[in-house]
């Protein structure tokens, strides 16, 4: 069993890269099986995700091959079946992209229910939705989703909620529908505008990506092209709150700094220096945190991918402090570890009061998700003592060689293995 061990205490200096975003690359790869080449792609990350979404292709027939550590060839031509299994899917929730990607290209698509992080209910009612609005059919048998259609036809679609998924699932279907479709309540999330772009340099047209209508105007072929995937924003936000919490000075290099202006706006007002460049950030913090309440929000607004990270740096600011969870139900599972580290926080239904300790201590803790291992990293680089942190499979789905990038700065983290669990009473 593999642990992260991390003794707090160390400040932080030095630079970081961020690496491609997982939100985007995970939507992206899946939507290459659209395409009638050979797709590059480059900025990939190389994290669990995305090695699981490249064995679900593989095993579905297409070619996949490593160019090197970042860059990903896929030739999708081999694909014949339109079919993913629950020993392919099972251990990702942005397998259901598979959805959108197969019916758009074959008409066809029986898909196991996803898996991924346990926060809550997540159902694809506004995928299926949206499908069937489109002209598809669908029927759950034997716990997977199969959907079909004669003919796919643009058309005008309203999601009820603004859905990450639901919006890449429908863009995925539409691309080579007849006609136009339109979505309005649309996902503004900047993984969304990427894949708007790749599918673009594929030769599909797009519009609107990045606001709540896009419009997507049907074409008969995708051609085969070379995309650079945009760098991940919640990597980004975890590392600046990384330094936050253990205090330093850190260039995070690789980011669009427009992508982070939700998570720049709050740090600022916990009394954190940043300075914005055309590609990186600079994150500066001496002293104690201030306060500050939090709602997580859709694009712009802030994102739920980052609430664990920033609770962890509320449990040691200064006053009481309000998050508040307005995304997903259940995304306080990690509370009863911060809790364990001696911080004092009370929940309620989707709202966390937070009141600052002057500090956390170092106790054996669990990622119970892949935000909330992050939030786990985050807490104990600014504790006393040592933290081991378990189950860290989840972290690994999420973050390159997190490892090497908190060593290079100067944080005391190291992986182990053991054949037993910590002692965590």
């Amino acid at each position: 069993m593999k642990k992260l061990v991390i003794t707090g205490g160390n400040r932080l200096h030095g630079t970081i890269k961020i690496s491609g975003a997982k939100n985007a690359a995970v939507a992206i790869i899946p939507a290459v099986i659209l395409s009638d080449g050979v797709c590059l792609l480059e900025n990939i990350p190389d994290i669990e995700d995305v090695n699981i979404i490249d064995e679900i292709l593989c095993k579905m027939g297409a070619s996949v091959r490593h160019i090197n550590k970042t860059s990903l060839e896929i030739d999708p031509s081999g694909i014949k079946e339109p079919v993913a299994t629950y020993d392919l899917v099972r251990h990702m929730r942005a397998s259901s992209y598979l959805m959108g990607a197969l019916l758009g290209k074959y008409l066809k698509a029986d898909v196991a229910l996803p898996g991924g992080c346990d926060f809550g209910v997540r159902p694809v009612d506004q995928h299926l939705k949206g499908f069937g609005i489109l002209g598809a059919t669908h029927c759950v048998a034997d716990d997977m989703i199969k959907i079909k259609a004669d003919k796919l036809v643009g058309n005008h679609i309203y999601l009820d909620v603004v859905s990450v998924g639901a919006t890449v699932n429908v863009m995925l279907a539409a691309v080579k529908a007849e006609g136009r479709t339109t979505i309005e309540n649309a996902a503004k999330e900047p993984h969304i505008v990427d894949l708007a772009n790749f599918l673009n340099s594929m030769g599909a047209d797009v519009r609107g990506a990045g606001t709540d209508v896009i419009k997507i105007n049907g074409v008969k072929t995708l051609r085969g092209t070379t995309y650079s995937i945009i760098p991940d924003q919640i990597e980004a936000g975890t590392y600046m709150a990384a330094v936050c919490s253990a205090g330093g000075d850190v260039l995070i290099q690789n980011v669009i700094p427009k992508h982070l202006e939700s998570i720049t706006a709050k740090l600022r007002e916990m009394g954190v220096t940043i300075e914005e460049f055309d590609d990186s950030v600079r994150v500066i913090c001496n002293g104690r945190l201030k306060r500050c309440n939090v709602t997580t929000m859709p694009h712009p607004g802030f994102p739920t991918d980052m609430q664990p990270q920033i609770a962890a740096l509320l449990t040691t600011a200064d006053g009481m402090s309000m998050v508040n969870e307005a995304v997903w139900d259940n995304r306080f599972r990690y509370v009863d570890e911060l809790r364990r580290m001696g911080a004092d926080i009370t929940v309620d239904d989707s709202l966390a009061i937070v009141r600052g300790v002057e500090v956390l201590t170092g106790t054996p803790v669990k990622a119970t998700d892949l935000r909330a291992g992050a939030a786990m990293i985050v807490a104990a680089l600014g504790a006393r003592g040592t933290t081991y942190i378990e189950d860290i499979r989840h972290i690994e789905r999420g973050y390159e060689d997190v490892v090497g990038k908190l060593s290079a700065v100067g944080a005391d983290i190291k992986l182990i293995e053991t054949d037993d669990s910590i002692n965590r009473n």
